[in-house]
């Protein structure tokens, strides 16, 4: 369900491809200091989208690295190591783990469940440093299986309990900025949802899957837009209320431009023969 909420590369300054490859780097070395390098696999770019929001929030201080890995051991890559670096990467294994256990529990896929298996052994110290997030993305998950069972009609249903789980990811604490952050995730996580959906809509029909565009009759893709529309519209509303500064031009990029990007991508593969 993720993988929308990444950056337009081709609109990117080459320092602004830096910046975001190093906090993406930065969250990477961070799963695997927290989890394990097989857990890296799970990384996605949605969370380096996190990172960068509050670290323009806070602007914490930042410690930088360079070095060879695994993944790119030919050339040293700059990555970058801070607090919401390794908030972002808790929050990702976390995701991963309820992702697959809920893949399994869709589509019965035993790779899914080993992988959720695996993951479960490094969610301990994340579910007590971060209660109200793990507990957001457990009722999420438990809430959207009964809609789908229960094959509910209303897309704003599910939307809005993907919505939640969002919310309560971008909040980091209880402060002055929690409420415009909570407004912000809700709306992207809507937003997330139903593109979703938009992009699977053929073929959740045709397999007869669960699909809230299928069950509602909205097959139009410019109805199926307004909803997007009206989401990110709200994202952005509460998105331009904080006060950022720092990569504020890149996270643009992101919520002005790459969701688009992404979605217009998605639908392409998913069209293809």
């Amino acid at each position: 369900m993720f993988g929308f909420v990444t950056a337009s590369f081709k609109e990117l300054t080459k320092e602004q491809k830096s910046r975001y490859g190093a906090v993406y780097c930065g969250i990477c070395h961070a799963i695997k200091d927290h989890a394990s390098q097989l857990s890296r696999i799970n990384l996605s770019y949605d969370m380096t989208f996190l990172a960068l929001l509050l670290m323009s929030l806070y602007e914490p201080t930042e410690q930088w690295h360079t070095n060879r890995c695994g993944i790119h051991p030919l050339r040293k890559r700059p990555w970058t190591d801070n607090e919401f670096v390794h908030y972002a990467a808790d929050m990702n294994i976390a995701l991963a783990y309820y992702n697959c256990l809920d893949d399994w529990q869709d589509d019965g896929n035993h790779l899914k469940k080993w992988m959720a298996n695996y993951l479960h052994q490094f969610l301990p110290p994340i579910q007590e440093k971060y209660s109200r997030q793990c507990n957001a993305m457990e009722t999420c998950i438990r809430q959207l299986s009964q809609l789908e069972q229960a094959n509910c009609t209303n897309p704003d249903e599910p939307a809005n309990c993907f919505g939640v789980l969002m919310a309560e990811l971008l909040v980091y604490e209880e402060d002055l900025w929690a409420q415009n952050l909570r407004e912000t995730g809700m709306a992207l996580g809507r937003f997330i949802y139903l593109a979703d959906a938009t992009v699977d809509f053929v073929s959740d029909q045709r397999k007869k899957k669960y699909n809230p565009f299928v069950t509602a009759d909205i097959g139009n893709r410019q109805q199926q837009e307004q909803h997007l529309l009206l989401a990110m519209g709200r994202c952005s509303t509460y998105y331009e209320k904080l006060p950022l500064v720092q990569d504020k031009a890149l996270l643009d990029n992101i919520l002005y431009s790459g969701v688009w990007t992404n979605l217009g991508q998605k639908r392409k593969e998913a069209s293809a023969p």
